[in-house]
């Protein structure tokens, strides 16, 4: 980022107007690098396809993957401080143009997966009257399987099983809408699987439960 300078002029042997720096602003200096700062912590939060969309040089992108997967401590602010350093050295007006692009882009696709996401919800909780309304929207969906889908992600619903259904019926909507920015989805696919994990970690936990309860009955019996 350019530096802000006071200025003061003299005149030349011609009589024009020299201007000259006397001293950066540092008022200006620390705003500029407030700025750059903001910017190394939010490139830190960003999927790794939408870091790499940025092109930043080797050196800030490798910072900024290091720095993604820090805890909140000294270290990582003395990494994101480096970062800040490395990004004052280069143009990073083309930085802000794409992230501000990749926002409008991921706001407009977050609405569609609130549109995906209530559509699923309808077809679970409403059945065939959901069905309907959406095919006589979408009239070249696949009835059938919306149909299977939405049937086995209630039952898992009411089982209390990992939601599988559920995502793949969530996929097949995306996929029926035409959501295309897949790096936006990264997230819910990670919490997902994450959610398929502690389901099976219950069921291993309610399965140990079930031993222990048996052994406590031979126990008494004995």
């Amino acid at each position: 980022m350019s530096e802000e300078h006071d200025y003061e002029y003299e005149y030349d042997d011609n009589g024009e107007i020299v201007y000259y720096a006397v001293r950066p602003n540092k008022t200006q200096l620390k705003k500029d690098m407030a700025v750059l700062f903001a910017l190394s912590e939010e490139m830190s939060e960003l999927s790794v396809t939408q870091l790499k969309s940025l092109e930043l040089p080797e050196n800030i992108h490798k910072a900024v993957v290091e720095v993604s997967g820090m805890p909140h401590k000294g270290a990582r602010k003395r990494l994101l401080k480096f970062i800040t350093g490395q990004l004052n050295k280069i143009e990073v007006e083309p930085i802000l143009e794409k992230l501000a692009r990749m926002k409008n882009k991921s706001a407009h696709a977050v609405r569609e997966h609130h549109i995906v996401e209530r559509w699923r919800d309808r077809l679970i909780a409403e059945g065939n009257d959901a069905l309907t309304e959406l095919l006589n929207e979408h009239p070249h969906a696949d009835r059938q399987q919306l149909r299977q889908l939405s049937r086995n992600a209630q039952k898992e619903a009411e089982a209390a099983k990992p939601p599988k259904s559920s995502r793949l019926l969530y996929r097949y909507l995306r996929d029926l809408f035409k959501v295309e920015d897949e790096a936006v989805f990264e997230d819910i696919y990670k919490f997902e699987d994450q959610d398929d994990a502690e389901f099976e970690d219950i069921h291993k936990f309610e399965d140990q439960d079930d031993a222990e309860f048996e052994d406590e009955d031979n126990l008494e019996k004995d």
